[in-house]
């Protein structure tokens, strides 16, 4: 069993999309994948009830997909910082909650389980802890989607660090161009190889507004996380 907690470099990086790829590469593959966003800031009525997209992308992508109450347990409707959102609509966050939901999914068994955070590292939850609180207690390996836009080197270094100084190993990272291609992009990269020290599990080029998730998984690289040590 492979499990693993995935941020991003900051908001709008693509990080559902990477998410919902990798879940999808490890479908196609015929292995039992999950996914879990239990914390989700941005809600849509559809079909008769409240969601949120990119929780409803994981699904899409499981091949054991959850009950949507158990993909995403806590669906906050305003799209802003969770701890605000939260407090606007008197939701009480507590990393520890949102951890003991993610490990009852763990134990119902499966090939790869990808947790997926909300916008970066740090993003606040309450007065105290950030989502960093909840991948700490996970003690989960860390997949970090770096978002190639100016100003990507800087954002995936400071997230790395802030990763491995909370005790985490960090898995591995995708190249995703949420937008039509950066100048440099492959000196970009390339930068990031040298200086991120994890395998880079693929780069996803900009493939529209609404990528299909086949084209995303058939550019990630699923092996590294399935490795000894891993799973």
């Amino acid at each position: 069993m492979a499990e693993f907690f995935v941020t991003g470099t900051d908001t709008g990086v693509g990080k559902s999309i990477i998410t919902a790829g990798l879940l999808r590469a490890a479908a196609l593959r015929g292995l039992r994948s999950t996914g879990v966003k239990p914390l989700a800031a941005g809600a849509g009525y559809r079909d008769g009830a409240w969601l949120n997209e990119d929780a409803a992308l994981l699904r899409s992508a499981s091949s054991a997909p959850l009950a949507y109450a158990d993909t995403n347990p806590v669906l906050l409707h305003a799209a802003m910082a969770p701890h605000l959102a939260a407090e606007e609509e008197g939701v009480v966050l507590e990393a520890a909650t949102l951890v003991a939901h993610c490990r009852e999914v763990a134990r119902l068994g499966h090939d790869l389980l990808l947790v997926e955070g909300a916008g970066g590292w740090l993003v606040p939850i309450n007065a105290r802890e950030s989502l960093a609180d909840v991948a700490g207690l996970l003690g989960w390996p860390v997949i970090l989607v770096v978002g190639m836009r100016l100003g990507c080197l800087n954002h995936a270094l400071l997230s790395a660090a802030a990763i491995r100084a909370a005790g985490l190993p960090l898995a591995g990272w995708v190249a995703n161009s949420a937008w039509p291609p950066m100048p440099a992009l492959p000196a970009n990269i390339a930068t990031l190889e040298a200086r991120l020290d994890a395998p880079r599990l693929g780069t996803v080029p900009w493939l529209g507004s609404e990528p299909g998730l086949d084209a995303v998984a058939a550019r990630l690289d699923i092996d590294p996380l399935l490795a000894p040590g891993h799973a």
